[in-house]
Formats: structure tokens, C-alpha cells, sequence
């Protein structure tokens, strides 16, 4: 017990300190999750938004499919991007592998489904709303996407918050891609895991502190966004 308590003290005392080892992973994991969210972003919200309003043969096929892809194992996905980035896959001449841009690359593929799902959600009933009034005005269901990413925005700022959760928290893929290297791809995560099995328990716990802070932040964030969409629509 007494060395738990010293290890939980010394954790303490490095995130109070603002220790540059916990520092540095601390910022580069989250500018990997923010890029990866922003790259994800581009990607989900259309395409959910697109699965909202259109109908057209195979759309469920789409919709099973991106509903399977949000429990994809994040070690599959690491694998499936390590031999696309390696040197003998088709993308190995750009020198992507174990660099924070292959990171960001998983992660953002680990999301993206996320994303589109969860818009997918929150738009359709929106277009249940508005297909009528649009309609009337001459605007088709493509180009009524624009304006329920508009409308839909404060309820979408979940949907991107709860990317940004699932982006942070992850570890498999990126430990595959990234290799977890010292002051250049190691994040929280991948820090964390290591840390623990070096018996580091110090900065194991104050990297784990950290994390945890920020997914209670995200969530509370989430919760507080929700209720204002409910009070608004309510």
C-alpha cells in the first residue's frame, strides 16, 4: 500500500509540475487526436449527412456495413494500414510508417464510421423535419445536406466530441503504425502501457491522471451540449 501511495504521490507531483516527458506526450497525443478527428470529420459528417436524406439501391448495405465498422478492432485496422504504409505496400514511397501521420491516419479510419453513424442518427430525424419545407422550396435532397449540417451543428458537436473520445483513448492501432517511440510517437496510451510494464508507476499514473481528465471533460462537455439540444428542440 505504502508503494502505491508513493507512486500515486510522485504522479501527482509530475503533473503539477508540468514534467516535460508527461508534457510532451500529453501534446502530441492530443494534436494527433485533434488531426485525426479533423481528417475523420471530413469524412463521416458528409457521409452520414449524405445516408440521412438519400435513398438510392444498396443504402443499407452502406448502413450495415458502416455499423460494423464502429466495433472494427483497432489491431485490425493498425495491421491493414501497417501493410498499405509499409515499404512493400502501395503507399510505402511516401515514408508514412511510424511517423505521428500514420497515427493520425488510424485513428481517423478508426472513427470515421463513428462519425457517419452517429450523424447518420441525428440527421435523419432532422430531414423528417424539413424534408416537406425544403422540398417546397425546390431543394433536393444533395443539396439539402448543407443546410442540415448547418441546423444540426450544436448536436453534431457531440457526434465530434464523442470522435474525439474514442480517438484519444485508443491504443492498438497506433501502437502498430506509430511503434511507440521515444519523443516522436509515443502518446498517452502507448506511454501508459509501456510505463506499466517497465513498472514506471509514477508517470504511468500521472499519464493515466491526464487521460482521464480529459475523457471526464469530453463526456462532460457531451452530457451539457445534449441538454441544451433537448431544451432548444424541446
Amino acid at each position: 500500500m505504502s508503494d502505491f501511495q508513493d507512486a500515486l504521490s510522485a504522479a501527482f507531483a509530475l503533473v503539477a509540475g508540468q514534467d516535460p516527458a508527461l508534457a510532451e506526450i500529453v501534446g502530441l497525443s492530443l494534436r494527433v487526436s485533434l488531426m485525426a478527428l479533423a481528417l475523420a470529420a471530413l469524412v463521416g459528417l458528409p457521409l452520414g449527412a449524405l445516408l440521412a436524406v438519400a435513398r438510392f439501391p444498396g443504402r443499407h448495405l452502406i448502413i450495415v456495413g458502416m455499423n460494423a465498422l464502429m466495433g472494427l478492432p483497432p489491431v485490425v485496422a493498425g495491421l491493414v494500414i501497417y501493410l498499405l504504409l509499409s515499404r512493400a505496400g502501395p503507399f510505402g514511397h511516401f515514408g508514412l510508417l511510424f511517423t505521428p501521420s500514420a497515427m493520425v491516419i488510424a485513428q481517423a479510419v478508426l472513427i470515421a464510421p463513428i462519425l457517419a453513424a452517429l450523424t447518420r442518427e441525428v440527421l435523419e430525424g432532422m430531414w423528417e423535419e424539413y424534408r416537406e419545407q425544403l422540398h417546397s422550396f425546390g431543394v433536393s435532397s444533395w443539396r439539402a445536406v448543407p443546410t442540415l449540417l448547418r441546423d444540426g451543428r450544436l448536436a453534431l458537436v457531440t457526434v465530434l466530441l464523442a470522435g474525439f473520445g474514442r480517438a484519444s483513448a485508443e491504443v492498438g492501432a497506433v501502437m502498430v503504425v506509430g511503434g511507440n517511440i521515444e519523443g516522436f510517437t509515443r502518446v498517452m496510451t502507448t506511454a501508459i502501457a509501456l510505463e506499466t510494464s517497465k513498472g514506471d508507476l509514477p508517470l504511468a499514473l500521472g499519464l493515466g491522471m491526464v487521460l482521464m481528465a480529459i475523457v471526464l471533460a469530453v463526456n462532460g462537455a457531451a452530457h451539457l451540449l445534449r441538454e441544451r439540444v433537448a431544451r432548444m428542440s424541446g
